[in-house]
């Protein structure tokens, strides 16, 4: 009997104090974005702070977590168990899962991540899992790009190691008949120069970027492709359209200042309207059919890494929908390059560049896209460089490295634009990341701004540049034809400048106060600012060599909430109405519709037309609430960062 009750006390004792279990399904995943599902039991007086860090390679240390999430994520943690799903990237290394403990009297308010929020305590561990692998090492984070030739189309992926990997592409998937090998480079961390990318918690290793050109396309026509090689393994197959120099047809998605979303909380935030700008992009190219070329245009601001590598991982996944089919084209922004000994650094700028790329100081971003041209400056290339697609010469300039007149920078720009063929491509589109005109109040940048209309805006008014679209303010905000900050009637000699940083950072500018009034929080849309939009999204381009149309679409309903077209012949056509109150962009059926709606999409094409007159007759509505004196208020959220 004695021994009957001293086996129920164990028991009970046993039960009690239950010694807690991690464990995870399925045991391996195969490629990027697969979901695991992280199980937990016998977690003893569960707390809200009690947390699940995530941890790639597993041996790190307990602090070096790439992400983390509370159990109370679970809508069962008051009970000890619970589960959470979550999707993971292939960092090329395995992955651990541990749960530890934070008490309110642990919270340290001085360790903390980059929305000043306290990052959780690690000093009581209470159980740890086995290690979760990925079932292969295909190639991943694949994204195409131009190459100054027309007839090429560059192809870059990353893989876990150096071995030899191929490109093999055809105009059927079952005869991909083309063979070309990869180059395959990395980096150490030795080459970042600051913290936290050269410290071990923001420190992963990056693989290996592999760069293979696909050459001798046929103009216009749709190819199939993969890479890998058949040791290591394929690729899923992937298609572009080759690049058409005899066809005046031009479509692009130009945006800035993305990032991208992380299934889990980090040290940096996570953009989560990025999702919503891939979405509605991938739509839009959906929309396109089989047999029409995009680009896209991402100017500055990539990741948001800062420092900690494996969020270029998670960019990289959440952009290949777009990037394997249409070339994606970069510049350079202050998050991609700056820190506190960059080369160029003159007195006026002392307080523009600061340490913004978190020690990465443009090596990422150096290996990890190769843009036409060869433009570098200390072993950071991507800088500044052209093309040609369709009826549009777009050019691409750095603000963060030497711009001045007698500059390499400067030199580039003046040939470029001096030798456009204005018979072949009427249109020119310069891209760059700071803004040359902006109504936000951002004090550090005014002196950029300054330099760039003494030295830039010559050259742009001198060659007739069409259209000047920047970043870096995380807004939409659309200019008249302007130079020397004074509206012109046309855009010859007066381009049409726009702001289009509103892809998903969520930090928001101030807009210029009223001057009698600088502390009241209301604030006129001065006359140069022909439109100011208040949410997130990207830009659609469209052109031929009679018209180029830029509409914006927004992100919460996917629809054109502003429009403006620029004739070949100088005629800008605002997105607002004229006398009679019809809308003078849309009008009659135009080329804009033509070109980018396909066959069966004209419910699309209703869907823009009807967001469009909303989105127009509201935007009248809030003009005549303000007095006739100020115009357009909008109220913004205040600014954090850029």
């Amino acid at each position: 009997m004695i021994a009957v009750y001293s086996s129920f006390f164990f028991l009970l004792i046993s039960s009690v104090h239950s010694t807690p279990t991690i464990s995870f399904t399925p045991q391996t995943l195969n490629r990027s974005g697969d979901t695991v599902t992280i199980q937990w039991t016998g977690v003893e007086s569960p707390s809200d702070l009690d947390w699940l860090g995530i941890y790639s390679p597993p041996e790190s240390p307990h602090d070096h977590f790439i992400g983390y999430k509370f159990l109370s994520d679970s809508p069962d943690w008051q009970t000890g168990s619970g589960a959470i799903s979550l999707p993971l990237t292939n960092l090329r290394s395995d992955y651990s899962f541990r749960i530890f403990r934070w008490t309110q009297s642990e919270i340290n308010r001085k360790h903390k991540d980059h929305d000043h929020n306290p990052l959780p305590g690690t000093r009581h561990l209470l159980t740890e899992s086995n290690r979760l692998k990925f079932r292969l090492n295909r190639p991943d984070q694949i994204h195409l790009s131009y190459t100054d030739t027309v007839n090429e189309m560059r192809v870059m992926f990353v893989t876990g190691d150096g071995e030899e990997r191929l490109a093999r592409y055809g105009e059927a998937k079952e005869r991909l008949n083309n063979t070309v090998t990869a180059r395959g480079v990395s980096y150490e961390r030795e080459r970042m120069c600051h913290a936290p990318a050269n410290t071990t918690i923001g420190w992963r290793d990056p693989g290996w970027t592999f760069d293979a050109v696909m050459k001798s396309l046929k103009p216009g026509v749709k190819y199939y492709y993969q890479v890998g090689s058949e040791s290591k393994g394929w690729s899923e197959i992937h298609s572009f359209v080759s690049r058409n120099d005899d066809s005046d047809q031009t479509l692009a998605f130009m945006f800035g200042d993305m990032g991208c979303s992380t299934p889990y909380r980090t040290f940096i935030r996570g953009e989560e309207e990025s999702l919503s700008t891939v979405k509605w992009i991938l739509r839009d190219i959906k929309s396109l059919g089989n047999d029409k070329a995009a680009i896209v245009s991402h100017i500055g601001d990539i990741s948001y890494a800062k420092g900690y590598s494996w969020i270029w991982d998670e960019f990289f996944h959440q952009i290949e929908p777009i990037a394997s089919k249409d070339p994606y084209h970069v510049c350079i922004g202050n998050h991609e390059y700056d820190w506190p000994m960059q080369p160029w650094k003159p007195d006026w700028a002392a307080y523009v560049y600061g340490k913004d790329s978190g020690g990465e100081c443009g090596v990422p971003y150096s290996v990890k896209f190769n843009m036409p041209g060869n433009s570098s400056e200390a072993k950071v290339r991507n800088l500044y460089y052209s093309y040609d697609m369709g009826s549009v010469h777009f050019v691409y300039i750095s603000t963060e490295t030497e711009f001045l007149k007698g500059g390499k920078q400067y030199s580039f720009i003046k040939s470029d634009l001096e030798s456009v063929n204005r018979s072949k491509t009427p249109f020119v589109v310069v891209q760059g990341h700071r803004p040359m005109y902006t109504t936000s109040t951002k004090g550090s940048d005014i002196a950029v701004r300054v330099k760039m209309i003494e030295h830039l805006e010559p050259l742009f008014v001198e060659n007739n540049v069409t259209v000047a679209l920047w970043g870096h303010v995380h807004r939409y905000e659309r200019f008249c034809p302007i130079s020397n900050n004074t509206c012109g009637e046309r855009w010859h000699g007066s381009p049409v400048h726009l702001v289009i940083g509103m892809a998903g950072k969520e930090t928001q500018p101030i807009w210029e106060p009223r001057p009698n009034h600088p502390d009241v929080p209301i604030f006129p849309q001065p006359a140069r600012s022909m439109y100011r939009g208040g949410e997130f999204g990207y830009t659609r381009l469209v052109a031929d060599k009679e018209r180029l149309t830029i509409s914006y679409v927004g992100n919460h309903d996917g629809e054109v909430h502003d429009v403006v077209e620029i004739l070949a012949s100088g005629e800008v056509i605002s997105g607002g109405s004229d006398d009679d109150g019809k809308d003078s962009s849309l009008g009659s059926k135009s080329e804009f519709e033509v070109l980018w709606y396909i066959e069966g999409a004209s419910v699309m094409v209703l869907g823009m037309v009807l967001g469009y007159l909303i989105g127009f007759f509201s935007r009248r509505k809030r003009e005549g609430a303000g007095s006739s004196n100020t115009g357009r208020w909008i109220q913004v959220k205040n600014e954090e960062e850029t």
